[in-house]
């Protein structure tokens, strides 16, 4: 088959993956930062009973490969009564992955962020969760973002993953149109070339954003 026409051919069904790949990219990026954000201000509390869980599900996710969680939670949690469906399972799994590391990253912006503001904020009279909110947390999340970027392209390239639970996302798309015309290098090559072109454009989009949070910092 010529390979115009058989690119022309799977584009349909290829760029129709890549939809999908971008939707659970993006659904489990929200579901990281509503897990991680939570997770990350446990990881810096001032109590122990506090961080220890944050801890161990941080380490947990980190030193677990994807693919495992994966299996766990859409083939083994039917066994105790909890069932998802492929999508959900999918989500699920990136979303608590992609919380343990975005934890980290803004963690490690928090603590970026001077102990002398820390401790202006508290002379004024603010407690800690107002010093948190109003001081800390903005500074925190401008230093976070190349680090969350690096977690969304991620997330990109991981979502391949989900196709081994039949979740139809851009690797899956492609499988199914190798497994009609028996040309498997350059359709790979091609689906290799849409996380590409998705990769660069949130690397774009991360530089965007970074210049805007730069000059609303040097403005002040």
């Amino acid at each position: 088959m010529d390979l115009i026409a058989l690119l022309r051919e799977a584009a349909p069904t290829l760029l129709t993956g890549a939809g999908y790949t971008l939707l659970f990219a993006v659904a489990s990026m929200i579901g990281g930062l509503a897990i991680g954000l939570p997770v990350a201000l446990m990881r810096i509390a001032p109590w122990a009973a506090v961080r220890l869980p944050a801890s161990l599900y941080v380490s947990l996710m980190r030193g677990t490969p994807l693919l495992v969680q994966i299996f766990v939670i859409y083939y083994g949690l039917p066994s105790i009564g909890i069932e998802f469906a492929p999508v959900t399972a999918g989500v699920l799994a990136l979303s608590l992955n992609a919380g343990a590391y975005l934890s980290e990253s803004l963690r490690g912006a928090i603590r970026a962020v001077s102990v002398g503001q820390w401790r202006a904020s508290f002379s004024l009279g603010l407690g800690y969760w107002q010093t948190l909110h109003h001081i800390v947390m903005p500074q925190a999340l401008r230093i976070a973002v190349p680090s969350m970027s690096n977690t969304l392209i991620s997330l990109i390239k991981d979502t391949s993953l989900v196709s081994v639970i039949t979740v139809t996302e851009l690797m899956l798309a492609t499988k199914e149109v190798i497994a009609v015309s028996f040309q498997p290098l350059p359709l790979y090559l091609a689906a290799a070339c849409i996380y590409w072109a998705l990769s660069l454009s949130f690397e774009a989009i991360q530089r965007r954003a970074e210049r805007r949070l730069n000059r609303a910092h040097a403005a002040r």
